[in-house]
């Protein structure tokens, strides 16, 4: 296990630590960055012209707050108090604040900024004369009908049309934090807009060998020609669903070193790692059929005891140990480094069993495509196999030492059919429920 798959789990910590720390967290300032006022016909053609009426307007009963976008887009809106302030997040788009005010007040508003957030996200901050309430924000299109802007509706706590609003949105943040709004609904997404956005899962296909590596040769067949071209039309066939994300190791005919194939993999942050192989015997013409590896449960074990045994020394290393120590209350990260190991322990256990679920997948659905070994499912000790950070395995497709499995490498119609069995077998694994679990 490389620390790499240690620092997917932090994720996950922080953002339980975040939870509990509410109102701390949402008082973080964002980094600040240059949004010019004013137009924004110079950076996009298609922003919000906010200045065709007044940007800011307004008197303390109530206060509209325009932010040109370049395009509509997801947001979301919450009032802070301790000090007032209103916080809009955004992603990191192209976007037009109104006019400096000259630090005079506009109506709630006494002053605003922007900048990154987060990696990909804006933030503005809408400083507020007093505790408010944002009664409506949605997005809307200009005038000319050619640009958005978010629109924002502030009024003040203590107005009758606000008191029901705030009694409701004080209950659930009692723990210190009755000052808050929770975010505004986001606006709506249809459905095929929202399922284009959903995660996919990542799937590495590996084809072997490559370059002045040609792998087994014999029959007219060469394993690093017939191996590219079937993982070419694996991939297709699994990009076909729409579901995944697939990538390979090489698209063409060039040497990839063993290493920098997990490695690609880890970079990639792969939920599963395929293999592709073809098989030699050779004086043995009469083996054949298709096979699965996966790692020999004896390095499993190995590389198992040896990842979980230096956990707590490889967690929370550097600016990670700062980040978490200045989110603590009491700044001791001792806690949190037995709470990232004993989760990354649980991953590396469940990446074993993910992959012995897979392997019985594709033995399942593939034994009815092409024809299998007697024991097809195998052991071995791979270096491309050595990873507990993802479900691994390697197939062999058939022995280029047999003539009719040389033949069938070779054939457009049986890749079409066993690469066809293959993408079943991914659909069947990640419909199981430990495999959408994240890893």
């Amino acid at each position: 296990m490389t620390f790499g798959s240690l620092r997917r789990l932090l994720p996950q910590f922080l953002l339980a630590l975040s939870i509990m720390l509410v109102p701390a967290a949402l008082r973080a300032e964002p980094a600040p960055v240059d949004v010019a006022p004013g137009p924004l016909a110079a950076r996009t053609t298609s922003a919000a012209d906010a200045s065709s009426e007044t940007a800011l307007g307004g008197d303390e009963t109530r206060t509209r707050f325009l932010i040109g976008l370049e395009r509509s887009t997801e947001f979301q809106v919450f009032s802070l108090s301790n000090p007032n302030r209103v916080i809009v997040d955004l992603p990191q788009i192209n976007m037009q604040l109104p006019p400096d005010t000259a630090g005079r007040p506009v109506g709630l508003v006494s002053a605003f900024r922007a900048g990154v957030s987060a990696p990909g996200k804006s933030r503005i901050v809408i400083e507020v004369k007093e505790p408010v309430v944002v009664e409506s924000a949605k997005i809307e299109n200009t005038k000319d009908g050619k640009g958005h802007r978010l629109a924002l509706e502030i009024v003040p706590v203590g107005t009758g049309a606000t008191k029901t609003a705030k009694k409701a949105f004080s209950a659930p943040y009692a723990l210190g934090a009755a000052g808050l709004q929770p975010p505004l609904p986001l606006p709506a997404v249809r459905p095929d807009v929202k399922a284009a956005k959903a995660f996919k899962p990542v799937i590495v296909i590996d084809p072997g060998h490559g370059g002045h590596d040609s792998g087994a040769i014999k029959n007219g067949t060469v394993e690093k020609d017939v191996v590219l071209a079937f993982s070419k039309v694996l991939k297709q066939k699994i990009d076909s669903t729409g579901r995944y994300k697939v990538v390979m190791t090489r698209d063409k005919d060039v040497f990839v070193e063993l290493g920098e194939r997990n490695a690609f993999a880890e970079r990639n942050k792969a939920n599963l790692f395929i293999a592709v192989h073809a098989d030699y015997a050779g004086g043995n013409t009469q083996a054949r059929g298709a096979a699965i590896y996966s790692l020999r449960n004896s390095l499993a074990d190995s590389l198992e005891r040896s990842a979980k045994g230096d956990l707590p020394e490889r967690v929370l290393l550097g600016a990670e140990a700062e980040k978490v120590k200045k989110a603590s209350v009491d700044g001791d990260i001792a806690a949190v480094k037995d709470i990232l190991a004993d989760l990354a322990g649980r991953e590396l256990d469940m990446t074993k069993e993910r992959t012995s679920i897979f392997s019985q997948s594709i033995i399942e659905f593939m034994g009815a495509s092409t024809t299998m070994r007697g024991e097809p499912d195998q052991q071995a000790g791979f270096r491309v196999l050595k990873t507990a950070q993802f479900p691994s395995v390697l197939i062999e497709l058939a022995y280029v030492t047999n003539k009719e499995d040389a033949e069938r490498l070779r054939s457009d119609a049986w890749r079409d059919k066993v690469a066809d069995s293959i993408a079943t077998a991914v659909d069947t694994y990640f419909n199981r429920q430990i495999a959408r679990l994240p890893m």
